[in-house]
């Protein structure tokens, strides 16, 4: 069995700065902060006035663990015991899934649910029981 640390307060403050991004996002520019729409739109055939913000918001990602490595000196400890084959299949699916339905966990898991959307319902119900079988499988079955 692999074991996580449970980390309430790591958790509670990461979620809720998750929340706090995506009402600033929702009240500064009316949009969902979606990421997989947000990257993809960093990319042609999309040009609107609204690629710097898209890149910042990307940029802020990516610079995110950098912080906490340059604040603490270190990352958190991570474990993959999937080799590189499964990494790229994984998120190829995941890409794939995030484009078949028009939007990822944190569009549809965040923002969708919190507008109390029935399509982000199912989504979010869909993408999350996948993930679980996916565990399931995984552990269980290989």
């Amino acid at each position: 069995m692999i074991a996580t640390s449970f980390t309430p307060m790591a958790s509670l403050v990461g979620g809720a700065l998750i929340g706090l991004s995506a009402v600033l996002l929702m009240w500064a520019k009316g949009r969902v902060a979606g990421v997989s729409g947000i990257a993809a739109r960093l990319f042609p055939p999309y040009e609107d006035g609204e690629f710097a913000g898209r890149l910042a918001f990307v940029a802020g990602l990516v610079a995110a663990p950098v912080l906490v490595r340059l604040t603490t000196g270190s990352l958190p400890p991570q474990t993959i015991e999937a080799g590189t084959a499964i990494l790229i299949v994984g998120g190829l699916l995941t890409g794939f899934g995030s484009v078949w339905g028009s939007g990822c966990t944190s569009g549809h898991g965040v923002c969708g649910l919190s507008r109390l959307s029935t399509r982000s319902l199912v989504a979010t119900v869909t993408f999350m029981a996948a993930g679980m079988a996916t565990v399931f499988v995984m552990r269980h079955w290989s």
